[in-house]
């Protein structure tokens, strides 16, 4: 499964251009703050809409061609800087969000496979405002993979952690990439983490 993105966006006085494949695997948007990288990660996820150009996944189009898919039939898991869970929800409720929306038929991990996989079990019970940013994070991504998505989009998610829950979610990152093999596209402007976590880099000016 490869992701094929060739888009551009004029957003105000400047153009978000990229163009690039990205097989299984992380491959890591790298460059400064300002550049476009969420951006171009709204754009495959649908929340924001390329002015040109072509986005597939696999053998699907999401945009071009005459196809705009909406978001919820994109096939995408997003996890956010911020984790973005609902703060009405217990942890359980937040998994089970995405597996709900998720079409049956392309559903492939049930929530306690995601459970078990993240090491999450003692947290369903939670309230969100309860957990630590390393346990959210957790959480979000335990939401991103019951959604059954063909690749994953992933925005700073270590930046608002510290430094022992950052290693703990690349652990995490790290069994994604080589376990579960789903292309994953990773935001990051920190070096260190592009250089142990990405098996490719598309390098943004």
């Amino acid at each position: 499964m490869a992701i094929d993105i060739d888009i551009e966006r004029r957003l105000g006085d400047r153009v978000i251009a990229a163009r690039f494949t990205a097989g299984p695997g992380l491959t890591a948007l790298f460059g400064p703050s300002g550049v476009g990288k969420t951006s171009i990660l709204n754009m495959v996820a649908g929340l924001l809409r390329p002015d040109r150009g072509h986005i597939r996944v696999g053998t699907r189009t999401l945009f071009g061609d005459g196809v705009d898919l909406p978001p919820e039939a994109r096939r995408i898991g997003y996890v956010f800087q911020d984790g973005r869970l609902f703060p009405h929800r217990r942890v359980r409720a937040n998994l089970l969000y995405g597996h709900d929306l998720a079409d049956p038929a392309a559903r492939w991990m049930g929530l306690d496979e995601a459970v078990d996989f993240l090491g999450i079990g003692h947290l369903l019970g939670r309230w969100p405002a309860s957990l630590s940013g390393g346990e959210a994070q957790r959480v979000a991504i335990g939401r991103a993979l019951l959604s059954g998505p063909e690749c994953l989009l992933m925005d700073e998610p270590l930046s608002s952690l510290d430094a022992a829950r950052r290693g703990e979610i690349m652990a995490v990152i790290e069994r994604i990439r080589d376990e579960l093999k789903l292309p994953i596209l990773y935001v990051s402007h920190d070096r260190a983490e592009v250089d142990r976590l990405a098996t490719g880099v598309v390098a943004l000016e």
